[in-house]
């Protein structure tokens, strides 16, 4: 007779699998699909690992795991992406938010209080990732996303919705910052798209094959959204207000320059907690800065 499969059996075949197919982090990936498949958490895997999965969750296991194999990024499969303190929900449509993105939480956290009103614009918001983890944090604050892609928007409206932000957040189709006045915001982030374009084709397969293009593409040097952003930044940053741009690891120098040469003072270049260069900003460096609570 056949052992039925259980949370914890079905959890170390899974990791097993995906370990042999080269996946990265297979223990944490099979986890995140078994809880999803069975409609686990897992607490449920640590305090009940011996509950059987009926047939269904098997088949829906097994399935979630021939996608992973493929490369399809667990957040593709599920639908779902965590990303700062939030859950979101990601398609096809948007940039999966990654950790080293949280790295302009640090910086924008540090800049304004946690009882502070003031207003901020995320160029190219995406998911709504960054935009909405500031509301999450800061509920002095208001916020609008802007992007060219109406079906990234309806995602980010989804997600505000869902995390009861919509009263602080609104979202705009338009190109970066076109349509707002001069000195309008207290704070302006984004993540641009930044490879360049020769790059893409030698991304993993995960980024290159899953995320779009619109979100990757950076131009032929990788620095064409810094171009067109760093003069639109400096125009609608209130006297006194604070940037913070997500760039590749090695375009610190070169995106630095870009701002000073649109006006903008104090630049620096702050490293990720990989330690390598992630953001510009005329903001605190959470590096040298201690973090507030």
């Amino acid at each position: 007779m056949t052992e039925p499969t259980t949370l914890v059996s079905a959890w170390k075949a899974a990791q097993s699998v995906l370990k042999t197919g080269r996946i990265d982090s297979p223990a944490i990936d099979a986890r995140l699909l078994l809880e999803a498949a069975a409609g686990a958490s897992r607490l449920d895997i640590l305090t009940d690992p011996h509950r059987p999965l009926t047939p269904e969750q098997t088949t829906a296991l097994d399935g979630y795991i021939e996608r992973r194999l493929r490369r399809e990024p667990v957040s593709r499969i599920l639908g779902r992406k965590g990303f700062w303190k939030i859950m979101l929900t990601v398609t096809p449509d948007v940039l999966s938010p990654r950790p080293d993105t949280e790295t302009i939480l640090d910086i924008a956290l540090l800049a304004f209080e946690p009882a502070q009103a003031f207003n901020l614009i995320d160029l190219g918001t995406g998911s709504g990732a960054i935009l909405l983890a500031v509301l999450s944090e800061r509920p002095g604050a208001h916020g609008v996303g802007t992007d060219i892609s109406s079906e990234a928007l309806a995602v980010a409206r989804e997600n505000a919705a869902n995390l009861d932000l919509d009263g602080r957040a609104t979202f705009l189709r338009t190109e970066w910052a076109a349509g707002f006045a001069d000195a309008s915001f207290d704070l302006v982030v984004s993540n641009p798209p930044y490879i360049p374009s020769d790059d893409i084709h030698g991304l993993d397969p995960e980024v290159r094959d899953h995320d779009p293009l619109l979100a990757l593409d950076g131009g032929p040097d990788g620095l064409q959204a810094y171009r067109d952003l760093a003069p639109e930044i400096a125009r609608i940053l209130k006297p006194g207000g604070i940037f913070a741009v997500e760039i590749g690891w090695d375009q610190g120098p070169a995106v630095k320059a870009l701002f000073e040469a649109a006006g903008l003072a104090d630049v620096k270049i702050v490293r990720d907690l990989a330690d390598r260069h992630r953001v510009i900003t005329n903001g605190p460096d959470p590096r040298t800065t201690p973090i507030r609570a």
